[in-house]
């Protein structure tokens, strides 16, 4: 009941932001409680964990007046655990290069719960690892020069000294 469809997507594909889905468990220290939700996290001792959201967003008491005032509840799914590391064959850099499926949430499902396979994810990682080539690259890079980055690094630091 969470999924936004929107102009500008093409049919078909599915976009996530992984600036949503903040969260903390309930020994945690109390960090940014404006946008997080208090979760679970179990281990099925076979390279599974399972996460479920507990509590959503609430007001609280604070020094600041607005906290009071917080009228959202929903802190999002965390997501980026569930997306095996996917390092580009390339430039080296984790990217998420995955297909997923979208498929109805099942009668035991709750909005918020995530499991991943950390075993499958770990083997995930070192397929596409075998694809990247070794550093250095050519003339000492570490990531290709014409590669697009928001806030771009100083070229000398796409060099291995």
């Amino acid at each position: 009941d969470k999924v936004w469809v929107t102009q500008g997507m093409k049919p078909g594909v599915v976009a996530c932001s992984h600036h949503l889905g903040r969260w903390r468990r309930p020994q945690d220290k109390i960090g940014n409680r404006w946008a997080t939700n208090t979760v679970s996290i179990a281990n099925d001792g076979k390279g599974g964990w399972k996460m479920n959201t507990l509590e959503g967003i609430r007001p609280f008491e604070s020094s600041d007046p607005d906290s009071k005032r917080i009228f959202w509840s929903d802190g999002g799914v965390h997501q980026n655990i569930t997306h095996a590391v996917h390092p580009d064959p390339i430039s080296g850099m984790h990217c998420w290069h995955q297909r997923v499926r979208i498929e109805k949430a099942g009668p035991n499902d709750r909005y918020g719960d995530i499991f991943v396979d950390t075993e499958r994810s770990f083997e995930n990682y070192k397929e596409w690892l075998a694809m990247t080539r070794p550093a250095p690259g050519p003339d000492g890079l570490r990531r290709p020069l014409w590669f697009a980055r928001a806030l771009r690094p100083a070229e000398e630091t796409f060099y291995l000294k």
